[in-house]
Parts: structure tokens; C-alpha cells; sequence
């Protein structure tokens, strides 16, 4: 449709009134649902945003219209042809008054929430005062419980109101469970997914199947590596970014899973800024929207405290550690040597103290990006890349060191589990979020590291278990609908 046609048929829209979702009817509503992090045994945080309208701009809506600006001639194209970063982005579609009509678009609103919560088999619910949610932030709130009950499933009901209203316009049903005490023995099992693109969906009626599959097997908690959601293309400004969040997670099989099953999120690069980002990578491609804007959102949009780098202990048998590789990195083009780093020096001390802390009998680093790989020659950003070789063997020669420690990565668009030659760290790669975003490599591309490769979608398990033999770990990774296909247990090492 050329831009003059659909300025009109805007323009119509809005004089009509049409704002592309539900009508309101008793609010604030919870269209982008609730998310629930950073579990432990006492504590949990719930992320909150409230909404104008109880369902988002439906699927045929408008989508954003992006344009170039030729770097020599100053010609609007609409395709780009050489080096990406030069190009200026301009926005057609939407102009200011339009961005709620984008297709997944929600609507923020002010209001109050209160949140009730209590362990499932008790009768008794206690409840929070009535917080704000916060304009400024997408108008969301992360509140955080806490004197809670260890290894306990807790039930939750958040209510909404409107500004000085005594009326309660909205109620949404969530549980979670909290982890077992530390020296405590008890099964435990996550689940990993990476690589969830917006375009990729698979689930007819909106999202992907692999959050059904996962809510299926009962998991403890969930962790998403990174590749959230993929800004690149159609983030240009705060505004589209934030669009992204708000069509992902009101998809309905994300809506339904994040109020059921808590999680720890990571960012990587696109949902960070642009492809293989770093603080000071100088691009013209990403508009208005800036990488320090792209760090600030993810906070915004995700449960999670202070910091992106994280340890969490379920138990005796398992603690992961969540690593951060965005905001600390060397830039990818530096050469080599002891100076060029993805962690950075304070996350990479962090990690070697609270490891040799741990008295975990299982130890489990999930980081965004491949440790062991292989991955493709052409590539960059992680350390099984030449590029940042250097840090990487210290990496993997620090991991086998420990006893019992595994790494998780996501980032690559196929499963694997790979053992690097040298040192023997073995590495479980999840594989993407649907088999339409799988890619990237081959299955007749078989290396010597490979003990299971899998160009496919679905989603890893990680589980702590013990029968008369010990504790064991069991890897398991599935397809989008559940079905094992891949299944490793490990003993003590």
C-alpha cells in the first residue's frame, strides 16, 4: 500500500475512533499478562504492566513501514544494498498518533495494583498494599515477595484499579514455586529455550507450541538465554521497542505460560539493540533507539533486581549461574589477546568467588553464546570464535576444573551437545524456539565435538534427580511438541 493511501485510511481510522483493540470495558487490564523472576526459597519478584484495553491490536493490524536513506545520494530506498550501518532509517508508518494501532499493540495505563498470595495448600491469603505502576517505565511494577515459604507452589491473584478509584477493574490467576532450601534433597528440573522471533510463531493460535510442551512436563522454572525478541528490523525509537515487548507477550501461549511458570531471563544482541552489538558499536541503522536505551528496557520489561549476572541455588543438587554478555564486552573487531573480554573482569571474578562458594553437587552456567561450540568460521561474538579465543580457553579451562559443572548456551539456531577436545567441558545448546527459526548449520555437518547435533526447534531440560545409584543429571532436549528426541544422564564426576 503506498504511504499517501495509508495516511488516508489512518486518518479515517482515527476520526472514527478506531484504536485497533477490545474497546475498554472495567479496567486496567493486563493484556501483556504477568511475569514472575528471580525466584529463590523466600523470595520472588512479580512484573506488572497495565493496560488501556484487555486484548492487543489484533493480527492483520498495520505493521511499522521502514525506509532508508541512501548514505551518498540521499535516495529513500527500501531495500538496503552494501553496509547496513549507514543507512538512516525513516519512519512512514506509524506517525505519533498511530503507534496503538500496530498489530500486538498495547495501550499503557495508570493505575494500582494489589497482589494476593498464598502456598496452594493453604487457606489463608495474604496480600500487598495498593502499589503504583510506573508511567515512566511502560507503566509497569516489579514488586517483590518475600518471607516466603521454601519449595512451596504459591498461587497468586493480582487485582488492578484505576487512580483514587475504589472500584476493582481487573483480576489476573498466576502461581509459581519457590526453590528448596539449599541443603535440601529434592528433584528439580528447568527448562531452556532461546531464539523466539515474532515471525517464526508456530502455535495456531498464536506463539509457539514449546510453551504448552514445557507446561506439560511440570518444571520448576524456565530460563530464556537471550534472542527474545529481535528488534533489528522494526525498532527504530523507544516506542518500537517497547511495541515488541508488548506483541510477544501478549501472544497467547506466552500470556498463559509466564503467569504459570517463573522464569530467568538473559538478553543477547537483538534484544539488546542490532546483531553482535557492543557498548560503543557506532551504527546509523538503528534510528532513535540507542543501545544504552535498549539495556535500560530490558530491565524494564523483565522481573530481575539489580543485575544481569546472576546464581541461583534449588537445593543441594543444583545452582545455575546466568551470565551476562552484552554489557561488558570488547568490541568484536579488537584483536586478540588478554585485554579483549565478553564477561568483563568484575563478572568474571564474581563468577570464580561464587563457584568456589558453592557447595552445589551439580553446577550449571547458562550463558547467551556458545563456550564450546563449534560454531560457523564467519562468526564473531562467542568464545568458541577465534575472535575471542583468549579468554575462552580460560573459560573452558576454568569450567573443568570444577567438579560436576556443565555448561547451557543459546544463541545457535540448531541443538547440540558438544565436548571441547582439550579440556572436556561439555556444552548443551537448546536450539530456537520453533522449527521455522532453526537454521544455521547442517545435520550432515557432523563434528568431532558433536555428541548429539540437531538442526531443529524445541527447548532443553535440565533436571537434578537421585535414585539408589547417587544424584544424576539428566539433559533432555525435545522438539516444539514435547517429543524427546535427545537424552543424556550424568553421574558424578
Amino acid at each position: 500500500m503506498n504511504t499517501v493511501l495509508r495516511y488516508a485510511l489512518i486518518s479515517l481510522f482515527i476520526s472514527l475512533g478506531f484504536s485497533g483493540c477490545k474497546k475498554k470495558t472495567d479496567g486496567p487490564h493486563f493484556a501483556t499478562g504477568i511475569k514472575i523472576g528471580e525466584v529463590t526459597d523466600n523470595r520472588a519478584i512479580v512484573w506488572v504492566r497495565l493496560t488501556n484495553d484487555s486484548l492487543p491490536a489484533g493480527f492483520g493490524n498495520p505493521m511499522p513501514e521502514i525506509v532508508y536513506k541512501e548514505p551518498e545520494s540521499g535516495e529513500i530506498v527500501e531495500e538496503i544494498s552494501g553496509n547496513r550501518n549507514a543507512y538512516t532509517p525513516v519512519i512512514n508508518f506509524p506517525p505519533e498518533d498511530a503507534y496503538s494501532m500496530l498489530e500486538g499493540a498495547t495501550v499503557g495505563v495508570e493505575g494500582d495494583i494489589m497482589i494476593y498470595y498464598k502456598p496452594a495448600k493453604s487457606d489463608h491469603w495474604e496480600h500487598t498494599n495498593w502499589v503504583s505502576v510506573n508511567p515512566d517505565k511502560d507503566y509497569t511494577i516489579q514488586y517483590e515477595l518475600t518471607a516466603l515459604q521454601s519449595n512451596q507452589t504459591y498461587q497468586i491473584r493480582i487485582v488492578s484499579r484505576y487512580p483514587g478509584s475504589d472500584a476493582i477493574g481487573e483480576s489476573i490467576d498466576g502461581k509459581f514455586k519457590t526453590a528448596p532450601s539449599p541443603d535440601e534433597i529434592s528433584n528439580v528440573m528447568f527448562a531452556v529455550s532461546t531464539g523466539q522471533a515474532y515471525v517464526d510463531q508456530d502455535a495456531p493460535e498464536g506463539g509457539f507450541k514449546i510453551y504448552s510442551a514445557i507446561m506439560r512436563l511440570g518444571v520448576d522454572f524456565f530460563v530464556h538465554t537471550g534472542d527474545i525478541l529481535y528488534y533489528d528490523n522494526l525498532a527504530k525509537n523507544e516506542k518500537l521497542a517497547r511495541w515488541h515487548w508488548s506483541r510477544t507477550y501478549s501472544l497467547p501461549t506466552n500470556f498463559r505460560f509466564h503467569k504459570n511458570v517463573s522464569s530467568y531471563f538473559i538478553k543477547d544482541d537483538h534484544d539488546t539493540w542490532i546483531n553482535d552489538c557492543w557498548p560503543g558499536y557506532e551504527t546509523k541503522f538503528m534510528g532513535d533507539f540507542t543501545f544504552e536505551q535498549g539495556q535500560a528496557i530490558f530491565l524494564e520489561q523483565v522481573p530481575i533486581r539489580d543485575k544481569t549476572y546472576r546464581t541461583y541455588r534449588w537445593g543441594k543438587d543444583m545452582q545455575i549461574w546466568i551470565m551476562e554478555g552484552r554489557d561488558y564486552r570488547s568490541p568484536n573487531t579488537d584483536p586478540d589477546g588478554p585485554e579483549k573480554t565478553i564477561w568483563g573482569k568484575k563478572q568474571k571474578s564474581w563468577l570464580y568467588e561464587t563457584v568456589a562458594k558453592s557447595d552445589a553437587t551439580f553446577k550449571i552456567l547458562v550463558s547467551p553464546t556458545p563456550i564450546v561450540g563449534p560454531d560457523r568460521l564467519n562468526k564473531h561474538d562467542n568464545y568458541s570464535n577465534k575472535g575471542f579465543s583468549h579468554e575462552g580457553n580460560q573459560i573452558r579451562q576454568f569450567i573443568a576444573r570444577q567438579e560436576n559443572m556443565y555448561v547451557v548456551c543459546g544463541d545457535r539456531h540448531w541443538q547440540y551437545i558438544s565436548q571441547d577436545d582439550e579440556t572436556g567441558v561439555r556444552e548443551y545448546s537448546c536450539g530456537p524456539a520453533s522449527n521455522e527459526h532453526a537454521g544455521g548449520w547442517s545435520n550432515d555437518m557432523r563434528m568431532p565435538e558433536h555428541q548429539y547435533l540437531n538442526v531443529t526447534g524445541g527447548f532443553l531440560t535440565v533436571k537434578s534427580t537421585r535414585t539408589d545409584n547417587g544424584p544424576l543429571l539428566i539433559m533432555s532436549h525435545y522438539s516444539v511438541d514435547g517429543e524427546i528426541l535427545n537424552s543424556d544422564t550424568l553421574s558424578l564426576q
